[in-house]
């Protein structure tokens, strides 16, 4: 699908959509626990995988409103009936293929096209080196991957350096180990804040992780059991990025429901106000206010915050002078190669910007509006979105791929005053 956005000025407020990062830990943590209710979940395309992995696995999970009641296994992991296909989420494969080592027997996963493109040779030599049996079909390391338990524990290494996400899923899956497991990471950890979220939400269900920042390792005490109970799931400051720099380069925005969390994302509001725009946060209100301002381009490193390089890439498209976003290149490992993506589609709209192999150098000046691709996925759309209401009548495709995230994007932004082509002949 696709629509045509044009120059816009935007006054309204949004609210942030619950957390897809949270959401997906607080599922499969209940999953793991005896009977637990996830508050304000995010109901979409990804987190929709976890819950039917989760279900494969053997809870049963009711949707009620804005909640999920979840009646876990407690631990008991049983042999799904069929392949368990996580569609588009890298979050689901890797979760689930750490809890598929619980199981006494195996279990396969895989994923639509893209997941079979994204690396998971890390976390398979992890589950080997604690005794479960894991491997890729096509021993590339990619899905299709096939894994044969159980996990019993152990000291291990783990590259850190492509995602966090294989560090958080085997913090899931090894407290329910037989022995005591160590993981030391090797070299660093990218994206460090969504293994703080892990660690957070599993002292939440009652679990002990021990962390050692100086060794760079987690100890897991073994035979734990989880008991969730009851979570609240916060605002997504990855999802809200969008409509702050939509605020900051196009009219006056305020984003509700963001309040502090370990959401490495929300460092975008430092960044937009070292970038010269006028944005405050009132913590109590979980509101941050953003106007339209003159930006600048600075220097800003995400090997914290990979999922802001999309937006960030956009604000130094729009920006006067230099962006340079660094340390970069665990990014090209997400739904696309996003430093790649939004090289391509920026120079479509007349950017200057030089891609390396962990960083994009961007000249700001003039965007022009353009028919750009969307790649399927829902952080480049989002972003050109924002471009676009900037550089007048752009086209975008593959817009139905927000529903992995924020479903009501495009909803939000026409509230606040985008203007927006939503005709058939600009959608299909």
């Amino acid at each position: 699908m696709k629509l045509t956005i044009h120059k816009s000025e935007l006054k309204g407020t949004a609210n942030a959509p619950p957390s897809k990062s949270y959401t997906h830990r607080a599922i499969a943590i209940a999953a793991l626990s005896k009977k637990a209710i996830v508050n304000y979940p995010l109901i979409s395309e990804d987190t929709k995988a976890t819950i039917r992995a989760s279900e494969a696995f053997g809870a049963t999970i009711e949707q009620k409103k804005d909640a999920l009641t979840i009646t876990g296994f407690d631990g008991k992991v049983r042999i799904p009936d069929n392949v368990l296909d996580v569609a588009n989420s890298g979050t689901t494969l890797r979760i689930m293929t750490a809890v598929s080592s619980l199981v006494d027997g195996a279990v396969v996963l895989t994923g639509d096209a893209s997941i079979r493109t994204r690396p998971n040779t890390p976390l398979l030599k992890a589950l080997n080196d604690l005794g479960a049996e894991a491997f890729s079909t096509r021993n590339n390391g990619m899905a299709p991957i096939v894994v044969k338990g159980k996990m019993k524990g152990g000291n291990i290494h783990i590259d850190g350096s492509i995602s966090s996400q294989f560090i958080s899923a085997l913090l899931i899956a090894c407290p329910f180990a037989s022995n005591e497991t160590t993981i030391m990471i090797d070299g660093d950890l990218k994206s460090r804040p969504y293994v703080n979220i892990t660690i957070d939400m599993l002292k939440d269900a009652g679990a002990k992780i021990i962390v050692d920042e100086k060794a760079n390792s987690f100890t897991v005490p073994p035979d734990q059991e989880y008991d969730l109970r009851s979570y609240n799931v916060p605002g997504d400051f990855s999802s809200a990025s969008y409509m702050m720099a939509a605020g900051a380069l196009c009219g006056d925005v305020t984003v509700k429901n963001l309040y502090p969390s370990e959401q490495g994302d929300s460092a975008l509001i430092e960044i937009l106000g070292k970038m010269g725009a006028e944005i405050s946060w009132d913590k109590k209100k979980g509101e941050v206010k953003v106007s339209k301002s003159e930006l600048h381009g600075i220097k800003v490193d995400v090997g914290k915050t990979p999922d802001l390089v999309p937006t960030l890439a956009v604000l130094g498209a729009a920006a006067k002078g230099s962006m340079v976003i660094e340390n970069a290149e665990h990014v090209r490992y997400k739904e696309t190669d996003r430093l790649h993506a939004m090289t391509v589609e920026l120079k479509k709209m007349g950017v200057d910007i030089t891609e390396e192999k962990d960083r994009l150098i961007i000249k700001g000046g003039k965007m022009k509006g353009a028919n750009v691709h969307g790649w399927d996925d829902h952080r480049i759309v989002m972003a050109l979105a924002v471009a676009g209401m900037v550089a007048g009548e752009t086209t975008i495709d593959t817009i139905e791929s927000i529903s992995i995230s924020y479903p009501g994007f495009f909803e939000d932004l026409n509230r606040a005053g985008a203007n927006i082509d939503f005709s058939e002949k600009a959608i299909k």
